[in-house]
């Protein structure tokens, strides 16, 4: 029995040793994160260090744990990156990034040879369906909710054809690109049979045998395939060439990049170019109802009912930040999210060419086009040449629109069917349009603009707010026009507010500069310009009283002309303007604060920061502090007279 006992002590010491060992390797592989190595020149049997490199990146990412870092070396990587997992915390998160100073490309994309001349300048090349694994783009339609071909019965593909880097256009039919070639408008089109995809297309004065060109085989380059996929880093990569589809706010949404689903990703530093629908997604998973009976305000309202279901709250969902990337070519949106990006920050972000070439048509176009954008910040960004700017529709609530730089787009912000509050300061809108509001509940405070206001009278969709920074529905309510307060802005070039001259709801205008060429709110007129409309909402729309702006402390210069441009020098963007220190003290202003705006009428809530805390506007579009007891209108704190050029890029 002694010896009994005795062995039982022993076999106890053994196993608190062994649970010592246990418990202090998970504290060393906790405290010291593995970096995972990737190289052209590895292999996906090494061990996937520094001096043993794995060949692919999924190899990588099926290796990876919370915490650790994967480094991938210089090179073109032609790979849909599928992440098994993510981290479990901000602290302890899985990162993507290049190695230092290297320059790394993913591509959805493969080169293709043995082109034959066909007739002129069209050329073919046959491709065994075998090729393109279980998906093939060239088969692959365009298709989803507020999709709209013109004409109707056009057919897009998700495929593309691209000649040196840069894509040709999908032509109507083989007739189209059996014709003349133009050097500026290249086209290709595709059949595919139960074998083969054969690819037409135009290549004028060049050889495709000769020169790189590619198409696309892959539908992402790093999108989870479920959802809640947390705290993921992807940094430093040049990501090109997918075929994404059409991402509209009810279905899932898929883009070149995309969280699906998820929270608290960072992408950052990164060319993201050449989507054929979108280039980041932070935006809706997918379910049996995807692009069913939801293409209506009624359909949507119960894809959000079935987010909440689905865990859309500030716990679960978004939080995501995307910066300091260039996002462009991409042929719907540069960043899109369906509830999914409720809480993120975007900033720091070129976003450009977005929809230019006008490959099909559709109302999800945008640089940045957000559903249920709550506590979203987007900053310092600079969008220009895009459909529109930035379009946030459907329950944006405590959104800050700040300190951006937008031109040369069709249309530079549009609010769609918002309750707010909903704070747009600091930017400046040099395009020709600079606003269309179908919304209420915002402050313009401390703008630059430069172009017409078009504004929806009313629009009857009944659109959910919500509890103060929770995604938690309160109510739902129509949208009439009106309320909104203009404060600080300077109007140059061609601004035009006439058409808030009268609303449905208050409309104030207070401490605004108007010089030559702008026009001022014209009371006593409403546009009567409607959104979706019911018939029971004409016949109420008629019995409405539209009341008049009020309009004070307006400062007219009619004869000082601001001639404001954004100029392109020496790699770097300058605005070009003209300003006058004597309106510091001609008109007096105040400073910005949550006190001195009035609440968003709808939803009765105050104007305060995404955490809470009170709002004050006392810096500057370039981090000045702003003069607390008479701040300068529009985005600049002025400190002398006459044409100046600041740098805003």
């Amino acid at each position: 029995m002694q010896n009994f006992c005795r062995i039982l002590t022993i076999i106890h010491q053994q196993m608190k040793k062994v649970s010592c060992i246990v418990l202090f390797l998970f504290i060393s592989i906790s405290l010291f994160p593995e970096e995972i190595h990737v190289s052209v020149n590895g292999n996906d049997k090494n061990k996937g260090s520094s001096e043993s490199p794995f060949r692919t990146i999924n190899r990588a990412a099926d290796k990876a744990m919370p915490g650790d870092i994967i480094i991938v070396h210089s090179g073109v990587y032609r790979e849909q990156i599928i992440p098994p997992r993510g981290g479990n915390s901000e602290t302890e998160r899985i990162i993507y990034q290049a190695a230092h100073g290297e320059n790394v490309e993913i591509k959805g994309s493969e080169i293709v040879k043995n082109w034959e001349k066909v007739l002129n300048d069209t050329w073919s090349v046959k491709i065994s369906n075998s090729f393109f694994g279980t998906f093939n783009p060239y088969s692959d339609l365009i298709r989803g909710d507020w999709f709209t071909p013109t004409p109707k019965d056009r057919k897009y593909h998700t495929g593309a054809v691209y000649l040196n880097g840069d894509w040709l256009m999908e032509a109507s039919s083989q007739d189209e690109v059996m014709g003349p070639a133009d050097k500026n408008n290249l086209l290709w089109c595709a059949t595919v049979d139960s074998t083969t995809t054969t690819i037409l297309a135009q290549f004028k004065d060049a050889d495709p045998n000769r020169e790189t060109v590619e198409i696309n085989v892959r539908q992402t380059i790093f999108y989870p395939d479920k959802p809640f996929i947390n705290f993921i880093t992807i940094r430093g990569f040049k990501m090109q060439h997918a075929a994404t589809n059409w991402a509209p706010p009810t279905a899932e949404q898929m883009g070149l990049v995309g969280t699906h689903w998820s929270r608290g990703w960072i992408i950052e530093n990164n060319v993201v170019q050449y989507s054929k629908c979108v280039g980041i997604s932070l935006g809706k998973y997918g379910d049996e109802f995807d692009n069913k009976d939801t293409e209506s305000a009624i359909g949507y309202v119960g894809t959000i009912n079935r987010a909440l279901a689905f865990g859309w709250n500030k716990g679960t969902i978004g939080s995501h930040i995307v910066r300091n990337n260039t996002i462009a070519f991409c042929e719907q949106a540069g960043i899109v999210g369906s509830m999914g990006c409720a809480f993120s920050i975007i900033h720091n972000n070129i976003i450009h060419d977005i929809h230019v070439r006008k490959l099909f048509t559709g109302a999800e176009m945008a640089g940045i086009k957000f559903h249920g954008a709550i506590d979203v910040q987007i900053f310092n960004n600079h969008i220009y040449r895009t459909t529109l700017g930035i379009w946030l529709d459907w329950m944006a609530q405590g959104a800050q629109v700040k300190n951006n730089l937008m031109h040369d787009n069709s249309l530079d912000l549009f609010l769609e069917v918002d309750h707010g509050p909903m704070l747009i300061s600091n930017n400046i809108f040099l395009s020709g349009t600079n606003l269309l509001m179908n919304s209420s509940g915002a402050a313009f405070v401390h703008n630059l603009f430069g172009g017409n206001m078009n504004v929806i009278a009313y629009d009857s969709r009944l659109t959910p707010y919500h509890k103060p920074h929770s995604t938690f529905v309160e109510k739902l309510h129509d949208n009439p026009g009106g309320d909104v307060q203009f404060v600080n802005n300077l109007f140059v070039n061609q601004g035009n507010a006439s058409q808030y001259g009268s609303a449905m709801l208050p409309v104030t205008f207070d401490g605004n500069v108007f010089t030559k060429g702008t026009v001022r709110p014209v009371t006593g007129k409403l546009q009567e310009r409607f959104g979706e409309m019911s018939t029971e909402a004409k016949e109420a729309f008629k019995k409405m009283q539209p009341q008049d702006a009020r309009e004070i402390n307006s400062l007219i210069k009619p004869d000082f002309d601001g001639m404001a441009k954004v100029v392109f020098e020496n790699g770097e963007y300058f605005l070009d303007l003209a300003l006058d220190k004597s309106w510091l003290t001609e008109q007096k202003r105040t400073l910005v604060t949550t006190n001195s705006l009035r609440n968003a009428l709808v939803p009765d809530l105050p104007f305060v920061n995404t955490d809470g805390s009170q709002l004050i506007i006392d810096k500057d579009y370039s981090g000045s502090l702003r003069n607390k007891e008479n701040p300068s209108p529009g985005p600049f704190e002025i400190t002398k007279s006459g044409r100046q050029r600041i740098r805003v890029f």
